[in-house]
């Protein structure tokens, strides 16, 4: 067993010497040392040797696995430095040559519409608050007038992660946490992204954004939320801008209304965008409900105050004359480089 042991080495030996590839030396490792190889085939006769024998031919044994093992390491890094220096051989770079321009990106009409809507409300003294995006129900519907068994959850199109926690569909949660964790008076707004299962077309995403606002104070009136309200579209879209409330219904709002604006097209004579009317909805608004307020430890008594909530996304599209929200979010450099 001494001799056949020696002649492995041997053999092992002088085949490595000749090896050129990876693949042929993988063969060698496994002629020699795989679970069938030829050293694992003595090791398992070891059993027939005497007890004085078999610690010295295992003894043996592991010398030649451990050279035969080592000479393959380095059998390894030899091809691998041959086939390095052949790479950097081939692998030649021209330094003169001129290198590729780099495009310079464009600010998104998103991003940059966002800005100026911050810009104007932290004119006007608005914090700007956000909240996360895995929303609890009761945050995004409870806490908001919308109990469980409230018909508006049926229009909110929700995606739900189960019973308790849902995707957020508004900004409003922001709302609820910053009347929880802040004593009036209150002035923020909360931009951010919101998820509803909407099929995907020219005006609607399942994915998009919306900016919310809310003051609340002593003796806050819908005068207030009317003139602030102007005053934004205003420094927004130009002072010839003209606006109209109608009375409509939310459940965290008593009274509750939709602003129009001038046609953005037709400049008010009326179009094919505004339906002839020459007014465009702009956003939703109203008097905080009473209830929200005493959900959030807020005495309606003593304060009162005003709610707001637009898409960003309808904005930046009448602002820029877009009529395809899926254009927002192709990354189009054809489309964003008008901006």
């Amino acid at each position: 067993m001494k001799e056949n042991l020696q002649l492995i080495k041997e053999n092992a030996l002088e085949e490595l010497k000749k090896v050129v590839s990876k693949d042929e030396l993988e063969t060698i490792r496994v002629k020699y040392l795989g679970k069938k190889g030829e050293l694992t085939s003595i090791l398992r006769g070891m059993g027939k040797l005497s007890s004085e024998e078999r610690p010295i031919v295992g003894k043996l044994a592991n010398e030649v696995r451990e050279c035969i093992d080592n000479l393959i390491t380095k059998a390894a890094e030899d091809i691998k430095n041959v086939e390095k220096q052949k790479r950097l051989q081939n692998e030649v770079i021209d330094i003169s040559m001129p290198g590729k321009k780099q495009r310079v990106g464009k600010r998104h009409p998103l991003d940059l519409t966002l800005e100026n809507i911050k810009d104007i409300f932290i004119s006007m003294g608005f914090a700007i608050e956000e909240g996360p995006e895995v929303e609890k129900d009761y945050y995004n519907f409870e806490a908001l007038n919308i109990p469980k068994d409230h018909p508006a959850r049926g229009e909110q199109d929700t995606f739900y992660i189960n019973d308790n926690v849902v995707l957020r569909t508004q900004t409003s949660p922001i709302q609820i946490r910053t009347m929880e964790n802040e004593k009036p008076p209150i002035k923020m707004i909360a931009p951010g992204k919101v998820y509803r299962s909407d099929d995907l077309d020219a005006t609607h995403s399942p994915i998009f954004y919306q900016v919310e606002g809310l003051v609340i104070d002593k003796g806050i009136t819908f005068a207030d939320l009317k003139g602030t309200l102007e005053t934004f579209v205003k420094k927004m879209f130009g002072d010839e801008m003209e606006t109209k409330f109608r009375p409509h219904h939310f459940p965290f709002t008593e009274p509750s209304a939709e602003m129009d604006a001038t046609c953005f097209v037709c400049g008010g004579k009326g179009c094919r965008v505004c339906k002839n009317s020459g007014w465009i909805e702009i956003l939703g608004c109203g008097m905080v409900h009473p209830q929200v307020l005493r959900n959030c430890g807020i005495d309606p008594e003593v304060y009162s105050g005003f709610a707001f909530g637009f898409g960003l996304d309808r904005m930046v599209m009448l602002k820029y004359g877009i009529d395809d929200i899926r254009l927002l979010y192709e990354s189009d450099m054809r489309f964003l480089d008008q901006f």
